[in-house]
């Protein structure tokens, strides 16, 4: 088995880290801080952003798995230095950089997203996300490293707390038969990547030659609402219906004016205002990956917040 990296500990990087452990690789994880030692995982401290350490870190590394992000509102300024020192270890290492991006860097589109869009975000955020793969692309077609981007809908499952809008936000309450706030309309489609997933996808890919030099959608199930998926959870904690309220635009004005998270919402609320689905049936067709039951999803998950809300009270 081979030696992988990964760039960040969140909750996409520790499902990838994990599963790496369970296929028998072995993996060194890279974050600012560090972080104690676990079977199988080097935790490493150093900012990814120091190509020259990163390249070090990654010697004799068949692939540079990147699941870290700067925060929301640092994006402009930080992920175009880090986006530089991950392409520069991959070119001096040789390994395959595995990129875990997202599906801001379409903008709004009618109808479901497909990897044939164009990159053609008019905010920020996605002009940075279009910029990064479009780096990366250019080097590999230019034969200088070997990449491929792996695009999540919105995260959801054990692991995933207070970044998803389907969770930290919504799964306590709903465990205590109280009524949930969301962002945009509770009733419009909207696809769910399963985290374990985007795991899965990711380490997929990394040994997929076939697949490097494109962008590919991680198998995510049919799309439902957030009121829908609600219910679910609901149903399978045995809480009963809740209530499903949608957040009013002034308290999220005025929330904005304070949290630097629901001021970086505004770009992308359109994603929540309309239908946003997925297609996924690309990756589908090329590899062996497909998206967990919803069912199954549901279940880990309520699990998973229960078992957390107990340990900690």
């Amino acid at each position: 088995m081979s030696l992988h990296i990964v760039i960040g500990f969140g909750p996409a990087g520790a499902a990838t880290a994990r599963l790496l452990v369970e296929q028998g690789h072995s993996v060194r994880v890279v974050t600012r801080s560090g972080r104690s030692p676990e079977p199988g995982i080097e935790h490493l401290a150093l900012d990814a952003t120091d190509s020259e350490r990163l390249t070090e870190a990654a010697r004799g590394a068949a692939a540079i798995h990147s699941c870290a992000a700067p925060p929301y509102h640092r994006w402009a300024d930080e992920w175009p230095p880090l986006a530089a020192s991950l392409c520069a270890a991959a070119e001096a290492t040789g390994a395959v950089l595995v990129m875990l991006g997202n599906l801001y860097a379409y903008g709004p589109v009618a109808g479901p997203l497909t990897e044939e869009l164009p990159l053609a975000a008019t905010g920020a955020k996605g002009r940075v996300r279009a910029a990064v793969w479009e780096q990366a692309r250019a080097l590999h077609e230019q034969g200088r490293i070997k990449a491929v981007e792996v695009r999540a809908s919105d995260f959801f499952g054990p692991g995933v707390t207070e970044g998803g809008h389907l969770a930290g936000r919504v799964v306590p309450p709903l465990l205590r038969g109280k009524p949930v706030s969301t962002l945009g309309d509770p009733d419009a489609p909207h696809s769910w990547t399963y985290l374990p997933d985007v795991a899965r996808a990711l380490v997929e890919v990394a040994g997929e030659e076939r697949a490097w030099g494109r962008a590919w959608h991680v198998p995510t199930e049919p799309a439902l609402s957030v009121r829908e998926m609600v219910d679910r959870l609901a149903a399978q904690a045995g809480t009963g219906p809740v209530a499903v309220r949608r957040l009013p635009s002034a308290v999220l004005a005025v929330g904005s004016l304070v949290s630097p998270l629901l001021r970086e919402l505004k770009e992308i609320r359109y994603q929540f205002d309309r239908p946003f689905v997925v297609d996924s049936s690309a990756y589908e067709a090329a590899f062996a990956v497909r998206a967990t039951p919803v069912e199954a999803q549901i279940k880990a998950t309520v699990d998973w917040w229960r078992e957390r809300l107990t340990t900690t009270g």
